[in-house]
């Protein structure tokens, strides 16, 4: 029986293309989690002029423009990259639950790798220990994710 599951993870991107939308919200963290996932990208193969870069004001913005850089058909993965960090109001659930709701139904809409690599966190401090500090670079992570999913869906009878 042949497995999909990606158990044990294909990290080679063999000529895929890859768009990192990214918030400028937050931009200390964000632009290392970028950094995180452009640099874990090259590592397993791809392409500088395979990975496309694409700013949004905010965490809010992302899901609109994933999804068209998602329906353009020149990538076989989009990343998005933010951070919402929780401030003293609602305004925190608010963004970060439009956001998750927002990219999860792109998914599903464009059938096309949307990865999550927003954090979504109580404190800057958090924020920065998963960008680069104890807990690793999520970013990062987000690219693995990506590379691993293009894998298994060029792999997954259609």
């Amino acid at each position: 029986m042949a497995r999909f599951d990606g158990e044990g993870g294909e990290y080679q991107a063999n000529g895929a293309r890859f768009a990192i939308v990214a918030s400028r919200f937050n931009a200390d963290v964000v632009d290392a989690l970028r950094q995180g996932a452009i640099d874990a990208l090259m590592e397993h193969g791809a392409e500088t002029n395979n990975i496309a870069e694409i700013e949004v004001p905010g965490a809010f913005e992302l899901p609109l423009v994933v999804r068209r850089a998602a329906q353009s058909g020149r990538y076989d993965a989009v990343i998005a990259i933010g951070a919402v960090i929780r401030g003293g109001t609602p305004h925190f659930e608010y963004i970060a639950g439009e956001c998750t709701r927002g990219l999860a139904q792109v998914a599903l809409e464009v059938d096309l790798p949307v990865i999550f690599g927003v954090l979504t966190v109580d404190t800057m401090e958090q924020a920065l220990e998963r960008c680069g500090g104890s807990h690793g670079n999520k970013g990062r992570e987000a690219a693995l994710a990506a590379l691993e999913m293009v894998h298994v869906l060029r792999n997954l009878p259609q």
